[in-house]
């Protein structure tokens, strides 16, 4: 299939994960062979159009021009995107299918539907109601109604977890026929460390201390602060554990200031941004990887560091309660709550049997549920199912008004007798037939 993916982030630019997940999907569809081609923003000095891994990747610069906010600056980038677009229709249509990711190219998926009439389909990979746990400004307001109108666009809504469908079926009021759950995917080969760098754990940790490991955006959603509260109940009971927090994000300041008050900073490492190999070596010396998200869609950093080999403790919270069984492949605690998160995450720095047992079950469960190429497979299953639908309707058809009004031209030398035609879809309203059919009646003939 001809399929053109629409994403605001795509590495190297990434914010979140959802960069990721459409370069894992991407390159997992262009595997099974199809033509994937992907629209997503880039940078001065960055090509333009550009092959990698079998995917198409066209990168667009927002307009040089002043943004008075970040919805303005959103806009100016739709209009990007569909610049783009029309040339990558030129260039390499027709296509088969539009995928858009999330609200932020809700506009020029829309655009591009409609356009070159084409079946549109949405991932929702969260939303702004869930990520502020309610909607409190007339911002909020106004990205939660973009999100609606996306999903309303949308042949069809994927979203990743049985929670998200909750979300946004309360949210949006969208039929369940017309959401999908697929799950996000894991590409457990690269979080594999092929030589470990013993001194690079020398930046983080003493020799004799147990890491435990957090990575992401430091976010409140994220919930670091609790995992910053659960550390003097951690230290009580493993003195050696160390708190190694890697990723940026707007909180940084204010959770290095609270390590402070709590008398820990020296049992705690905030190592801000770290490219993927340091990332997978911190994994890999890690005793622990923990993820106390207060709301999370999907989870995908836990299915990371179970690849990675590392176990696992999580909130029990949206998609992470749906991976991780407790006790089997993960550990779970009450979100929000630093004393049983505490209590899991030691049990594990106490337990090398228990840590083990987590350990092979996690590495066993991504392999077999979350690997891309099956998640990808389903994913193109669902493009199939509303391609074949879209065939069956009328929609794709563009006839013009004049050619439609032609059809009912007596034929030549005629008075009373009309050439063949088709007739109106049943069910459908098309002003020009009706009208044409309303003239032939008050003429005496048969309303077609």
């Amino acid at each position: 299939m001809r399929i053109l993916l629409l994403s605001w982030e795509y590495p190297p630019q990434s914010i979140g994960g959802l960069a990721r997940h459409v370069e894992d999907l991407a390159g997992s569809l262009a595997a099974d062979r199809h033509n994937v081609h992907v629209i997503t923003i880039g940078r001065a000095g960055e090509a333009p159009e550009r092959r990698e891994n079998g995917v198409y990747v066209h990168r667009v610069e927002a307009y040089p021009v002043h943004s008075p906010d970040f919805i303005t600056w959103v806009l100016q980038l739709n209009n990007r995107f569909l610049e783009e677009a029309i040339i990558v229709m030129q260039k390499y249509g027709p296509f088969q299918i539009v995928h858009a990711h999330d609200w932020l190219v809700a506009f020029a998926g829309r655009a591009i539907k409609h356009a070159y009439r084409l079946p549109l389909i949405a991932t929702v990979h969260a939303t702004e109601a869930g990520r502020n746990r309610g909607l409190y400004n007339d911002m909020q307001r106004y990205i939660n109604s973009v999100e609606w109108w996306l999903t309303y666009e949308a042949w069809r809504v994927i979203v990743c977890s049985q929670h998200m469908l909750q979300e946004v079926q309360g949210l949006f009021q969208l039929p369940a026929d017309k959401i999908t759950i697929i799950p996000n995917g894991v590409y457990s080969q690269k979080f594999r460390v092929g030589t470990v760098d013993p001194t690079l754990r020398q930046h983080y940790a003493a020799p004799h201390e147990k890491i435990i490991f957090f990575v992401g955006r430091l976010v409140i959603e994220k919930g670091v602060q609790v995992l910053l509260e659960a550390m003097p109940r951690i230290l009580a009971g493993k003195p050696e554990a160390k708190l190694v927090v890697a990723g940026r994000g707007p909180m940084e300041g204010q959770l290095k200031s609270r390590a402070r008050e709590l008398g820990i900073s020296h049992k705690v490492c905030f190592a801000g941004y770290i490219d993927d190999s340091t990332r997978n070596q911190l994994y890999h010396f890690a005793s622990v990887a923990v993820f106390p998200s207060l709301y999370e869609p999907f989870g995908i950093v836990a299915l990371e560091g179970m690849a990675a080999g590392t176990p696992v403790v999580v909130s029990d919270t949206g998609g992470l309660a749906e991976i991780v069984t407790h006790g089997v492949d993960g550990m779970r605690a009450f979100p929000g709550n630093a004393a049983p998160l505490a209590d899991n995450i030691l049990a594990i720095l106490h337990s090398e049997e228990l840590a083990e047992k987590l350990r092979l079950n996690g590495q066993r469960l991504v392999a077999e549920v979350y690997d891309w190429k099956t998640i990808a497979r389903r994913t193109v299953a669902i493009y199939q199912e509303v391609y074949n639908e879209y065939r069956r309707t009328p929609w794709p058809e563009r006839t013009s008004v004049i050619s439609r009004l032609w059809r009912f031209k007596p034929a030549a030398g005629e008075t009373g007798a009309r050439v063949e035609q088709n007739p109106p879809l049943p069910g459908r309203y098309d002003l020009a037939q009706r009208r044409a059919a309303m003239v032939n009646q008050s003429r005496g003939r048969e309303e077609v």
